[in-house]
């Protein structure tokens, strides 16, 4: 069936309107596609909800989405973590309200049903009336299934789906040398900040791994920076590429000299980093740890984007959560370094403010991006979104992917191909 076919017809299911070369612009604001998304794509495969570190303490929490669906993460006081479906077993309230924090149980505000950490019901008021009639036992808030991978939680409803570790595959690797980034440290959640953009969660999908915007879109954060920086940044004609991982992963490496941050740490320290190279120095640190934590400070050389819903992007977290058709949440991460010196994190923190910050001078440059795709895509009736670049000029990677140069679209293109089979479901 032809492209020209298949965009005319109005029987056309949301699998059949991704093709191997592009996509049609109706996956970005069809109401009833958006509904089949969170059906068929994020309640049927693992999805990312929280890092350890973020609910590291005894009654420490985190709120999240899976889709539409609210839940909590939490650690009880065996240390247990749990994901939970916020929503009372009663009436139906979510009983936590909070983006994180520490509580010792949750508590529906309406009717006032209390759960422990763990989500078993512990108490209800005037419990005389559900005598006989309610097994307190059998109403404990829902858990869901999930598994860890360094540190990252993962959560699903699907009983049956394969291991975390099986779906992750090819990202493992990278996921891996990303963790590598703490400085000698293990890595830390430093803060969240969260924004909307009135666009399609796929749009920012897309550009976790698209280089070939980066001299265009960030030309204001190119011109904050010294030379030597700007150097550091001029990648498209370099040695990097996308690979596909597989399930839906790819990874974007653009600057291939920081793809393993525990490699080259004899090199001399740049000029950019030697003030904060001299303020490791008066806390107390090693020639050695100095070195490492200036390799680590600006993060790793690449992009991971692990479908669907989290990028781990250079030297932050980026969380998507899809609000309707045309609105999507994204939460920018900063991570640094548990334990170690402050003035790493400080320095991490500048960097992240710097460019992911909402005053920095990425962040607002993409969102920007992001929201004229989406004006765009609702110009005439016909239309699709090409991600071809690159296909012509594929190779076989070192681990026996399919990889293009970096400013192939050979992510989008493997990000596509696990949303067709799933929607095909």
């Amino acid at each position: 069936m032809s492209a020209d076919v298949i965009a005319k017809s109005t029987k056309t299911s949301a699998a059949d309107l991704v093709l191997e070369d592009r996509v049609h612009k109706s996956l970005y604001s069809d109401p009833e596609i958006f509904e089949e998304e969170l059906d068929k794509v994020f309640n049927n495969t693992w999805v990312w909800v929280a890092h350890e570190s973020e609910i590291a303490e005894v009654g420490s929490y985190k709120t999240a989405k899976i889709g539409r669906q609210p839940v909590i993460i939490s650690r009880d006081r065996k240390k247990n973590i749990h994901v939970l479906l916020n929503r009372c077993r009663h009436r139906g309230a979510t009983v936590c309200e909070g983006n994180h924090g520490k509580t010792k149980a949750f508590t529906c505000p309406y009717h006032g049903w209390g759960y422990s950490l763990d989500g078993e019901l512990r108490a209800l008021p005037k419990p005389e009336e559900y005598e006989g009639i309610l097994d307190k036992s059998k109403y404990s808030l829902e858990s869901l299934r999930f598994e860890t991978y360094q540190g990252m939680i993962f959560a699903t409803f699907k009983d049956d789906i394969e291991p975390l570790e099986d779906f992750l595959g090819g990202a493992k690797k990278w996921i891996d040398l990303f963790m590598k980034q703490g400085g000698g440290y293990p890595v830390q959640v430093l803060g969240t900040h969260r924004f909307r953009f009135p666009g399609n969660w796929k749009i920012q999908l897309e550009n976790t791994t698209d280089a070939y915007h980066f001299p265009i879109v960030h030309k204001s954060f190119i011109s904050s920076v010294d030379e030597a920086t700007q150097e550091v940044f001029d990648f498209l004609d370099g040695e990097g590429f996308v690979e596909d991982l597989g399930n839906g992963h790819s990874v974007m490496l653009m600057i291939p000299e920081l793809k393993d941050l525990d490699e080259a740490l004899d090199d001399p320290i740049p000029d950019r980093f030697k003030e904060f190279a001299e303020s490791l120095k008066e806390e107390g640190c090693s020639e050695e740890e100095i070195k490492r934590m200036v390799k680590a400070v600006g993060g790793c050389g690449f992009n991971l984007n692990l479908f669907p819903n989290i990028a781990c992007s250079m030297a932050f977290f980026r969380n998507l959560v899809p609000i309707g058709p045309a609105e999507t949440e994204i939460h920018h991460i900063a991570i640094g370094g548990q334990g170690a010196p402050a003035a790493y994190n400080q320095e991490r923190m500048r960097l992240h403010e710097h460019f992911q910050g909402p005053m920095g001078f990425g962040t607002p440059d993409d969102g920007e991006a992001w929201e004229r795709v989406q004006a765009g895509s609702m110009a005439g009736t016909d239309g699709w979104i090409m991600v071809n670049r690159g296909m012509s000029k594929l190779r076989t990677s070192e681990d026996g992917n399919v990889q293009g140069a970096v400013c192939s679209e050979t992510g989008m293109r493997a990000a596509y191909q696990q949303y067709k089979k799933q929607m095909s479901i």
